[in-house]
């Protein structure tokens, strides 16, 4: 990881997960870093563990962990689905805390359960805050990053490119994060403005956990082993493709296996998920296991 000593980074869903991880990555390469979140006793106490990887890179690549000198920290309370309060309180932070060089918008919720089971209220929640919190805070940015450039990373999902049993609400919105970002790219390329996008796996979040409180066997049965992988793991490779300008950044093989299928032989992907969702139901009209609870992790192909 390259060094980011005088740069500012924003960080929507900075709070826990993926954006927690990323921002102390980013906090122990030097620079500025602002993070924003709905809950406020998540952000006190993320913002001492982020400062706490606050260092200085000496030539020897050894971290001692001596402060960089104007290493800033920051904690904003934010509900990225509420388009005017995104504005305010982004404008003011570019204009108090400075200009983001980096964008990460990872905020985002899920919900996982069969259509009929599915209240208007969750296709609502999904599109306000996993793509309307996207633009929102891409929209009240990009004034203060066209003066300088920079990079945006918007988190969506393997499930943004690929339509999963169960997640009729989650889908779409991630989905709609992929267009979108698609336009962005193009649109601010001649301003220097590079965009990407993170389509993780399955990751140990605390949005995991309220996923598979509802979630039906046949989602968790879905063939093709992406693996769970741990929030660092993913920040770090978010980072990694962010610097060689990727627009797809796809971490874990099966995951990248997945995306590839999905792109080439989407048929091939199609059959598969249909088999093993007949084979759950099959268990389940036999007395297997049921909707929610515990059980495997999600399986995507």
């Amino acid at each position: 990881m390259k060094s980011y000593q005088g740069k500012t980074v924003y960080i929507t869903g900075g709070s826990s997960g993926i954006g927690l991880a990323a921002a102390k990555q980013f906090a122990g390469a030097g620079a500025n870093v602002a993070i924003f979140s709905r809950d406020q006793k998540k952000l006190d106490a993320a913002l001492p563990a982020i400062q706490a990887m606050g260092h200085d890179r000496n030539p020897s690549g050894i971290s001692d962990r001596v402060p960089v000198p104007g290493q800033k920290f920051l904690a904003v309370q934010l509900d990225v689905g509420n388009h005017t309060d995104v504005d305010a309180k982004m404008s003011a932070t570019a204009r108090d805390f400075g200009a983001p060089d980096v964008l990460v918008n990872c905020a985002g919720v899920a919900w996982c359960n069969y259509i009929e089971e599915t209240p208007y209220e969750q296709y609502e929640r999904m599109m306000m805050t996993d793509f309307f919190g996207v633009r929102n805070t891409v929209t009240a940015l990009l004034p203060f990053m066209k003066e300088r450039g920079g990079n945006i990373v918007n988190v969506a999902s393997i499930l943004g490119v690929i339509g999963v049993f169960g997640y009729a609400a989650y889908c779409p919105s991630k989905f709609a994060v992929i267009g979108f970002s698609e336009v962005v790219r193009a649109e601010m390329k001649k301003y220097n403005i590079r965009v990407s996008v993170l389509c993780p796996p399955d990751t140990d979040t605390p949005q995991l956990v309220e996923e598979n409180k509802t979630k039906p066997p046949e989602t968790r049965a879905i063939a093709g082993n992406t693996g769970l992988m741990q929030p660092e793991q993913v920040a770090a490779l978010m980072i990694k493709g962010m610097e060689g300008n990727k627009l797809m950044i796809v971490p874990g093989f099966m995951n990248w296996l997945s995306w590839t299928l999905n792109r080439w032989t989407p048929g091939l992907v199609r059959s598969v998920m249909d088999s093993d969702a007949k084979k759950a139901q099959a268990k389940k009209g036999s007395g297997g296991q049921g909707s929610g609870g515990s059980g495997q992790n999600p399986r995507t192909p």
